[in-house]
């Protein structure tokens, strides 16, 4: 009983924090639905029935689409508690080879969250469909082209949504004040959207306790207006619930009708945030939140102004305002204005976390993603699209004025994102949910048929704004399939180039040159066999270090990979020579942040990894790809290495014992380092850890070496060693190849960060080894 009571709190809890992250964007639709569905040639057809057949389709659109499709099914099409539409895609590609990601391992397969999803795997009998997708390339490409597609619709109404939420809030002082000018509103706006994205950076962790609460005093405060406008001016419009007013109001209306949809369609947009922000809560707490609270209080708001403006049709332009008692204008004008800013930022933050999750498929080009201790959990700050999408929305509200045409841009890019997600969803119910294709079909053709229907009336007013989203998610979408083809080229040609590992054996464990004191880690997306930076580095600057780690950060196609699974270690050729392999692993949600002491873990990675190579393959704690071991923290790692944590640089420099640590320098050089360990900022908030070997007789001489020679390794430096690649087409190449290559992935390359950044490596430990490519 108490366990059930505790269940319950927690979901009640949840319930009441989704609504300042989920249902911002949703709740403030009011502000302009009906201004928008009367704003074409719907105007000449200002009736009592017109009125009371757009709240029958607005009543029936939030029923069908947000409740049924959202809330009772597509909750239940999770990835491991997680969902979007990059989840659908992850389901996919775990029971199906549908990915495109070239570095996939069968060791990513062990992880814990790779298959706890509760549906079936890749063991099931496959169908002749399946088969078909599998077997052809261009089916696999055009999935990952449709998942991008969406995304890129999504970053493009990322840039939409604050322009049409704030305007229109703030279009209520025009509505108190006629003689205010038009221009002031726009100037207000406008003020009002570069604060908010100049505040980005700073995150949002001081004021979202306020989202919450603003959303619920809102959604309360429309509710309450929607009862009073009922009782007030039409208690009859509870018949327009009838679906048969949807039917009278096409009749009587026509085609005007018929492009009236692209209004009344603005009634669910931020819909898709109820399945793409699952992560964050639970799929009971989203149910009950809108099922309980957002439709009854949209509803009733919905119905009122409908009562309202059936008694009152001169006052459809500004409905909203319009229908608010004198009274009480402007603290809801007040909570209106906040419910858009929240509601504005929640779907900025939204599009950071697309952006950051295209990225981590290796098909965005590198960003700098931020994320701070002290922020919330999964809040990203991505500085490049920041600004980007700033530009963008103050370029909408001044180009467009009025939110008429935004509302176009607005509807089209919602409904086309939607119908995406509808057919990602249909392959889940056949693929992962191993459902019959009769299911799959139905679901396409019902909720897949009223989508197309609202899509084939906001085609109609592309040329009225709606060509807006098409040219932003079409140059997003360039921008992605170029990435993603030329980093996939890149890695291609890494693959087929790797060195040969008989011509490392013949060269001993010197490697034919000088192995000079510290370790090396070497970054490489190979995650087998050795790649021809290494090759290319030992030519041109005959030495290396002691201690080699070949350094591959990858995204694997689960949401989150725990600590204990995110290291994978490997030994390359004989223990003598020294050279290791670790390949990290992020979910395509995980967060790399900044302040992870990386070096030091590395260092406890590769000792723990000795340690059960060294007991025998059969004990490992963790799955075998091969010679590679997940090496999975417990209470016993780090055992292997006695820490100590030192207060600075230089007490760490002179704690250290010549006489058992030797690092190849002179004082003089030593002191250097010291110094610029000092002014770099990048190294500043590194904790500095001393390792030594536990005084024990009982561990393996060999291991004993081993580890001993890590430490010492350790104690004189670290240096992270990076390819400068230039990539460019063979000349035998088409010329379409040759422009994707050499000029649209060139300048891409040119102009995002360097990789030193996205990875955060020190600038004074930097080696770059310079690579031609020619793929």
């Amino acid at each position: 009983m108490v366990e059930h009571k505790i269940q319950h709190k927690n979901v009640l809890l949840l319930a009441y924090q989704s609504f300042g992250i989920v249902y911002g964007d949703l709740s403030t639709s009011p502000l302009y639905v009906y201004g928008s569905t009367f704003s074409g040639n719907l105007n000449r057809h200002q009736t009592e029935d017109a009125i009371f057949g757009a709240f029958s389709l607005i009543f029936w659109t939030l029923t069908l689409l947000p409740l049924f499709k959202y809330v009772i099914i597509m909750l239940s099409a999770d990835d491991n508690d997680e969902g979007g539409r990059f989840a659908l895609y992850s389901l996919l590609c775990k029971h199906a080879k549908f990915s495109l990601l070239p570095n996939h391992q069968a060791a990513d397969e062990e992880i814990s969250t790779y298959h706890n999803s509760g549906y079936s795997n890749r063991s099931t009998p496959s169908s002749p469909f399946k088969r078909f997708i599998e077997k052809h390339k261009w089916t696999r490409t055009g999935l990952l082209l449709t998942v991008l597609f969406g995304a890129c619709l999504s970053i493009g109404y990322g840039a939409l949504m604050p322009p049409i939420s704030v305007l229109s809030s703030i279009e209520g002082l025009q509505f108190q004040a006629e003689r205010l000018h038009h221009g002031v509103v726009v100037a207000v706006a406008c003020a009002v959207l570069v604060g908010l994205f100049a505040l980005q950076h700073r995150g949002t962790y001081r004021v979202a306790f306020l989202f919450a609460p603003i959303v619920v005093v809102w959604l309360l405060s429309i509710a309450a207006i929607g009862i009073y406008n009922i009782i007030e001016w039409n208690p009859r419009i509870y018949q327009a619930l009838s679906p048969y007013y949807v039917y009278k109001f096409f009749r009587d209306t026509g085609k005007d009708g018929w492009l009236s949809l692209g209004g009344i369609l603005l009634c669910i947009t931020g819909t898709g945030a109820i399945f793409a922000d699952l992560g964050n809560f639970t799929a009971a707490s989203i149910r009950v939140s809108f099922s309980c609270v957002v439709y009854p209080c949209l509803v009733l708001q919905y119905m009122g102004q409908a009562a309202f403006l059936s008694k009152n049709l001169s006052a459809i332009s500004s409905s909203f305002y319009a229908s608010i008692p004198d009274p009480v204008f402007w603290p809801v004008f007040v909570v209106a204005t906040l419910a858009a800013i929240v509601a504005s930022q929640a779907v900025i933050s939204s599009t950071f976390s697309i952006v950051k999750q295209c990225r981590a498929l290796g098909c965005f080009p590198r960003i700098k993603v931020v994320h701070k201790s002290r922020w919330i959990d999964g809040q990203v700050y991505i500085p490049e699209m920041n600004w980007i999408l700033m530009i963008l929305s103050v370029a909408v509200t001044v180009g467009f004025q009025k939110t008429t045409l935004m509302r176009n841009a607005y509807g089209i890019a919602y409904i086309a994102d939607a119908f995406v997600t509808t057919c990602l969803m249909s392959l889940v119910i056949i693929f992962a949910r191993c459902k019959n294709l009769i299911l799959a079909l139905g679901f396409l053709l019902f909720f897949g048929s009223i989508e197309i229907l609202y899509l084939s009336s906001c085609c109609m007013k592309i040329p009225q704004g709606g060509w807006v989203p098409l040219v932003l998610s079409s140059v997003f979408m360039i921008v992605t399939y170029v990435w993603h083809y030329g980093a996939r080229r890149k890695y291609l040609y890494d693959l087929q180039n790797k060195v040969s590992m008989k011509w490392i054996l013949t060269l001993g464990p010197s490697l034919g040159i000088v192995r000079v004191p510290g370790i090396g880690l070497i970054y490489t997306e190979l995650v087998t066999g050795v790649p021809a930076i290494f090759s290319h580095f030992v030519t041109n600057l005959p030495a290396i270090h002691q201690v080699v780690i070949f350094v591959c950060i990858k995204s694997v196609l689960v949401p989150h990979v725990s600590d204990k699974e995110r290291y994978l270690i490997g030994r390359i050729g004989p223990k003598a020579y020294r050279m290791y392999r670790c390949i990290v692993r992020y979910g395509y949600k995980d967060v790399h942040k900044e302040d992870e002491d990386f070096e030091n873990h590395l260092v406890m990675c590769i000792a723990e990894f000795i340690r059960l190579e060294a007991e025998g393959s059969g004990t490992m704690d963790g799955s075998v790809d091969g010679r590679m071991a997940v090496v999975r923290t417990s209470e016993k790692f780090g055992t292997r290495l006695v820490i100590s944590e030192c207060a600075g640089t230089e007490e760490s420099s002179s704690s250290r014992s010549p006489a058992t640590v030797t690092n190849g320098k002179s004082a003089t050089l030593q002191k250097l380092q010291a110094m610029y360990e000092q002014e770099s900022p990048q190294l500043s908030h590194r904790r500095h850890m001393q390792f030594k070997l536990p005084d024990t007789d009982r561990m393996d001489p060999h291991v004993k070496e081993e580890l001993s020679e890590i430490v010492e390794a350790k104690h004189a430096g670290v240096a992270y060693i990076i390819g400068h690649s230039r990539v460019k087409a063979r000349r035998n190449s088409s010329y379409s190849k040759k422009f994707i290559i050499d000029i649209a992935y060139s300048f891409l390359r040119k102009n995002c960060r360097a990789p030193i950044v996205t990875l955060t490596i020190p600038h004074i430990s930097l080696i770059g080894v310079g690579m031609n490519y020619y793929v």
